[in-house]
């Protein structure tokens, strides 16, 4: 999300140079590109207007400080605004009152929401140690119920059955009655969608809100939508007494327009971010991560969060341990790493978070492919044990059989062996010099500063 935004933005903001104070003179060019970025963002014509009133505010008669040049000053106006415009919170979910606390789900059919019921309870299981109830009160769609059941035990959350003959509201009040007995921390409703706004969904999911009165409800929308996205948030939040939204499929919109209208036009915070497919992909949205990742600084607090998460620390302190005593960085080693990137979301999702990425050249960001990698991690699991550690032994006989089982070419497992051996170069030089402690103590003292990278000098 935010691709092309951050492009604009990134080589706008560069041009600033030679002045030691900001006028309306010289950053009028500036904002005029601004505000046509943010539009072609489809972010909202009104918040785009308010945005750019308010950095020429905060920018005119600024004296540019001697340790910054006049972009990354205007840099620091422009973030700390963006933060502004998308709350400068983040605003946890309600979860102090009486067990089961329920959490209410809002939006229209085909936002989402279903899959995100399912990626919530898995975030409330995990990362807060809830016990979750799940139950669908879409009685309309077909396969509805269905599709939550089987989302649910794949996250592990306790499934709450429910029959198309039933009621919604009757399926709701009996939901939290089960989920009582069942001891369970939150229940999660799954609410029904239509294809637009009408009165009966509208009336529905009021009496809903009405009969549970829920500690949440968080109202899904399809980020790709653009500013029609915070046009349905603010129609849902004028019928609903709504806490929060979730911006689901970030993942596919460059754009970003969604994430920077919906908190301006609706009031309300957006709390988290679908960012893929997969029943692990939310996170929670912090505002200023988001404005830095705009502006081309990345995102390293999240990324040391994702890391903390999801790398194998004992597979890590095991490949640290072998490399302190000398020995060779292997295909196994190899292939542990390609599963653990691929854990962390593959390399467009890493990428996405190190700062200066919007720096490279057009196109080179695109040419990472994770397909690459699933058929390195393919063709290393085709070969023995014994070639895995010891590579030097896979000759021309050996490279046709293993192409062949992993259905690739002899040239494939060719750059994969090269691959490897750059990599254990360089694992070889980390190891010796002592760079793996200091780049994590890099990290550290990163995330001890809020995880927030100054501008870049251009």
């Amino acid at each position: 999300m935010f691709d092309s935004l951050s492009d604009r933005l990134t080589n706008t903001l560069r041009g600033l140079s030679g002045k030691a104070r900001l006028t309306e003179e010289n950053i009028a060019d500036t904002l005029r590109e601004v505000r046509r970025a943010l539009l072609e963002a489809d972010v909202a014509l009104p918040v785009v207007k308010d945005f750019v009133d308010a950095v020429s505010r905060r920018a005119v008669g600024v004296t540019v400080s001697s340790a910054l040049n006049p972009g990354e000053e205007f840099v620091k106006i422009v973030h700390a605004q963006l933060v502004e415009l998308m709350g400068e919170d983040n605003d946890e979910l309600n979860l102090n009152a009486k067990p089961p606390v329920v959490i209410l789900m809002a939006g229209l059919q085909g936002a989402g929401k279903t899959t995100t019921v399912a990626k919530l309870a898995r975030y409330l299981a995990e990362r807060q140690k809830k016990k979750v109830s799940v139950v669908s009160a879409d009685v309309y769609r077909p396969a509805a119920i269905t599709q939550l059941q089987t989302l649910a035990a794949e996250v592990g959350a306790t499934f709450i059955e429910s029959s198309t003959d039933e009621k919604p509201l009757a399926i709701a009040e009996r939901a939290v009655a089960t989920a009582r007995t069942q001891f369970a921390d939150v229940l999660i409703v799954d609410t029904a969608g239509r294809l637009a706004i009408d009165d009966a969904m509208m009336a529905e999911i009021q009496s809903l809100q009405g009969a549970l009165q829920p500690t949440e409800t968080l109202f899904v929308v399809d980020a790709m939508t653009g500013q029609d996205a915070a046009n349905t948030a603010k129609a849902f939040n004028d019928a609903l007494t709504l806490t929060g939204v979730v911006l689901a499929k970030t993942d596919g919109d460059a754009r970003g327009g969604a994430a920077l209208s919906v908190r301006a036009i609706t009031g309300k915070p957006i709390k988290f971010l679908g960012v893929g497919e997969k029943v692990d992909a939310l996170e929670p949205f912090h505002s200023d991560r988001i404005a830095s990742r705009i502006l081309g600084m990345g995102d390293i607090l999240s990324l040391i969060e994702e890391a903390e998460r999801k790398v194998d620390k004992q597979k890590a302190q095991r490949l640290a341990k072998k490399m302190s005593r000398g020995k060779k960085f292997d295909l196994e080693d190899f292939r542990d790493q390609l599963q653990q990137m691929s854990n962390m979301g593959g390399v467009g999702s890493l990428l996405d978070k190190l700062p200066g990425m919007g720096q490279l050249p057009a196109g080179v960001a695109d040419q990472v492919d994770d397909g690459m990698f699933k058929k390195m991690e393919v063709i290393i699991s085709s070969m023995t044990p014994h070639e895995r550690r010891y590579p030097d032994v896979i000759n021309g006989s050996r490279k046709q059989r293993i192409a062949r089982g992993s259905g690739t070419a002899v040239p494939d497992v060719n750059r994969l062996l090269k691959q490897h051996k750059q990599m254990q170069k360089m694992m070889k030089k980390v190891s010796k010099k002592g760079g793996m402690q200091k780049m994590m103590r890099g990290m550290q003292g990163l995330s001890q500063q809020g995880g927030r990278p100054m501008p870049r000098r251009r």
